[in-house]
């Protein structure tokens, strides 16, 4: 009943230049639109700022490919990388590989003659001599082991190769015991993860030395919402990966642990609006505003899934409300407010992580708003984002409020990997449930965009794994073509404003489905099972 009119990739329709002129804009993940290359000159600059930071390290007689040779930073690239590389699993084996016994995972790779090494005591490095290069753990950090099995995660995903799966499971599930149950990790009255007094999820405790990354006896120790929303995740993660190892028993008591910790989270550090930044245990903190920073986690925490749909509306209403009264350029803050003076850290209030403005903050936010009825506000994200970008030519790590940036100090790969996930996950809504994309949930959120006509791929180029979507919105309907491996697709699909659906058509037959409020956003929502042909062709009449 409604076809598409254009043929995509086109150079020009309609008189408008529609795609560059070798279609550098494709790759996975990727958009051609009838209207103008911006999106997709966007995604392609992502892609290249990514691209710019992959390294290799050559450390023990083997090869390793790392997007910065920090754990942390490869596995938060990975959102977006695992799209198009081929070596994603080098890094984060040797990672696992070198787990100490008691279940602690390093982090980090260095040459001698950078001082990491020296900021921790001798169980927290390993030195290769040979290589010149030292394995080290800063102490301090809480996220090490929940972001393997994030990694772990997004590397099964693009291969279902569950013979490593059940060889690298029992050491992920130990990292996760070790951080739930080490006296310098974790708190058990109140069971929750714990860490020294940092900036969210950063790497210098207040108080101590910048040099100094260890856990002491006088170390001030709080607990930071972040952290226990990665375990949280983990542990999901740990029982997804269980079931599709037939393991229903180990499944079902990790989701057990997994929703104690969250009750426990809601219990001590929610504050009735959003999670309170930190809080302190054997110290009274750096000033009295503790319960009301807004730090950057809390974005990561609606992704994470820790909030119910209302829960994360709040957070996500916070930031809406502080744009209003901020005198920085945008919401995105690494923290709110600063600190006037965080002991022994040098940078001024929005300097750095003590309130610049930061990418991945508002990529995050973009794709929480998406998923969680605040469409319009995530597509305006992005497209600020875009003209930033535009104006510079690419992603820096952090901003001034002013918007000048501030291109030392961290990956701006991390930022680019967030919007990727934003526009992949969030906007267009292709969602890998399975592996190689078997199980596809597809929320769409096309409508809120200027766009009436696009084709969006998306995929694992490493295991040529295709989605490919062509989308049309016109006055009586509009339409999805979805090519996939997909056997089964979970759609939820949102509706333009101010319009319903009055016939629900799949492959030419007219199905049942039901509508569903997400906020003011309605939504379509129905199941594709057993699909054994492709296109999957949806048509939502008005």
């Amino acid at each position: 009943m409604i076809n598409f009119e254009h043929k995509l990739p086109a150079m020009n329709i309609d008189g408008k230049q529609n795609g560059t002129y070798n279609n550098t804009e494709l790759a996975f993940p990727s958009v051609l639109t009838t209207t103008d290359p911006e999106l997709g000159c966007f995604m392609h600059m992502l892609r290249s700022n990514i691209y710019e930071g992959r390294t290799l390290v050559f450390i023990d007689g083997k090869i390793l490919m790392c997007d910065k040779n920090w754990i942390r930073d490869h596995v938060h690239v990975m959102k977006g990388m695992k799209h198009w590389d081929y070596n994603l699993d080098s890094f984060l084996n040797f990672i696992i590989d070198t787990q100490r016994e008691d279940g602690q995972f390093y982090e980090l790779i260095k040459q001698y003659d950078d001082m990491h090494w020296t900021f921790v005591n001798e169980d927290c490095y390993v030195m290769y001599p040979d290589d010149n290069l030292t394995l080290v753990r800063l102490e301090l950090e809480a996220d090490i082991e929940y972001l393997v099995v994030e990694g772990a995660m997004y590397l099964y995903q693009t291969t279902g190769d569950d013979e490593w799966l059940r060889r690298v499971l029992p050491r992920l599930e130990k990292g996760i015991d070790y951080i739930t149950s080490d006296e310098k990790r974790w708190d058990k009255s109140l069971g929750l993860v714990k860490r020294p007094f940092t900036i969210d999820t950063w790497d210098f405790t207040y108080g101590k030395n910048g040099e100094n990354r260890k856990i002491e006896d006088d170390t001030p120790m709080s607990i930071m919402h972040g952290d226990n929303s990665g375990v949280y995740q983990a542990m999901n993660q740990l029982a997804w990966f269980n079931r599709r190892l037939n393991n229903e028993e180990k499944a079902e008591e990790w989701e057990k642990r997994a929703e104690e910790l969250k009750k426990n989270m809601f219990k001590y550090l929610w504050n009735g609006k959003f999670f309170m930044h930190q809080l302190h245990l054997n110290h009274n903190g750096a000033d009295t505003l503790e319960s009301e920073r807004l730090s950057l986690s809390n974005t990561y925490d609606i992704n994470r899934y820790v909030t119910t749909t209302e829960q994360a509306r709040s957070i996500i209403e916070e930031y809406i409300s502080r744009r209003k009264t901020t005198h920085n350029f945008a919401e995105w803050f690494s923290i709110d407010p600063p600190y006037e003076n965080f002991v022994g850290y040098s940078h001024t209030p929005g300097d750095y992580v003590n309130g610049a403005i930061s990418p991945f903050t508002a990529g995050e936010l973009a794709k929480a708003a998406f998923n969680n009825g605040y469409e319009e506000y995530g597509w305006d994200i992005i497209t600020r984002f875009m003209k930033l970008a535009k104006r510079d030519g690419t992603v820096y790590f952090l901003y001034n409020g002013d918007a000048t940036p501030q291109p030392e100090g961290g990956p701006s790969a991390w930022g680019a990997a967030s919007f990727i996930s934003a526009v992949d996950e969030g906007l267009a809504g292709i969602n890998d449930i399975g592996v190689n994309y078997d199980e596809i949930y597809f929320a769409p959120k096309f409508p809120v965009t200027h766009y009436t006509e696009l084709r969006y791929i998306t995929g694992y180029e490493v295991s040529k794994a295709l989605v490919d979507v062509r989308y049309i919105l016109k006055d009586e309907g509009m339409r999805y073509d979805i090519y996939s491996p997909a056997k089964n697709i979970k759609a939820h699909i949102l509706t333009p404003k101010g319009k319903k659906c009055s016939k629900l058509i799949v492959n030419s037959q007219e199905i049942n489905y039901t509508e569903n409020m997400v906020g003011d956003s309605l939504y379509v929502d129905f199941d594709i099972t057993d699909i054994s042909t492709t296109p999957v062709s949806i048509e939502i009449i008005f």
